[in-house]
């Protein structure tokens, strides 16, 4: 139980620093990181069951890596076919 009360906790501060890193990644123009960025954030809203949340990230993190031509690209892919699965 003190387990699961730490673990949330923790995944919770991984997302507002992911926030924050999202927001200075689109301030500066580093749309790499921002697509990573959001990958993450993607990562950890499917695995606390908010798949509508992980789409919204993964989406735009696909379409960011794709233009670059990003070997990303097609594992952040199959993650969002994964979630579009689940949800």
């Amino acid at each position: 139980m003190l387990i699961d009360l730490v673990y949330r906790h923790l995944v919770q501060k991984a997302i507002a620093l992911y926030n924050q890193s999202l927001e200075i990644t689109q301030r500066i123009g580093d749309v790499r990181t921002q697509a990573m960025t959001l990958r993450r954030l993607g990562d950890l809203a499917e695995q606390q069951g908010e798949y509508t949340k992980a789409i919204s990230y993964l989406q735009p993190a696909l379409e960011i890596l794709q233009r670059l031509k990003s070997p990303h690209a097609e594992s952040v892919s199959a993650s969002l076919d994964r979630v579009i699965r689940n949800s």
